[in-house]
């Protein structure tokens, strides 16, 4: 689980990794109440994607860790790829 808040907005994430579902809440204060927000997200593993593409003949051409192009690892949390149709 992931939160974050501030003085009028709050947010939480709810993570199910068996099923790679997460649910991103936002709470906002709104006059006297609050408004929820809950959007569902389905994430994915790079090799997923690479699955994916090898299955649309495609192949993997560069994968970085993020937008300023640094090294993709075993520790990264996000990652740009890049793939070309064969």
């Amino acid at each position: 689980m992931w939160s974050h808040a501030d003085s009028d907005r709050w947010g939480i994430d709810e993570y199910d990794t068996s099923s790679q579902r997460l649910v991103s809440h936002h709470l906002r204060r709104q006059g006297a109440g609050l408004r929820h927000r809950a959007i569902p997200f389905r994430y994915v593993w790079p090799a997923e994607l690479d699955l994916m593409a090898r299955l649309a003949g495609m192949k993997l051409a560069s994968r970085w860790a993020d937008w300023h192009q640094q090294p993709f690892g075993h520790e990264s949390t996000s990652h740009v790829s890049v793939w070309w149709k064969v």
